[in-house]
């Protein structure tokens, strides 16, 4: 599996990501909507079936190529 650090700007819906935050991973899935404004990423978590909302400011945001 590759992984990309990535800016807010870069991701794109369609794309599948994960969350991190102090070394620990807390959501990964597929981006859903991107609100490029508030700079803010809306995925459906592959763990958990349900619509979940990032904040890049908090988290560390990976894109990962499947």
């Amino acid at each position: 599996m590759i992984t990309d650090q990535v800016q807010t700007l870069g991701i794109q819906p369609g794309d599948h990501i994960e969350a991190w935050h102090n070394g620990k991973l807390f959501h990964k899935g597929q981006v859903t909507d991107v609100v490029r404004s508030l700079e803010l990423i809306w995925i459906m978590d592959a763990r958990t079936g349900t619509r979940k909302l990032l904040d890049p400011d908090a988290l560390e945001i990976i894109r990962v190529r499947v």
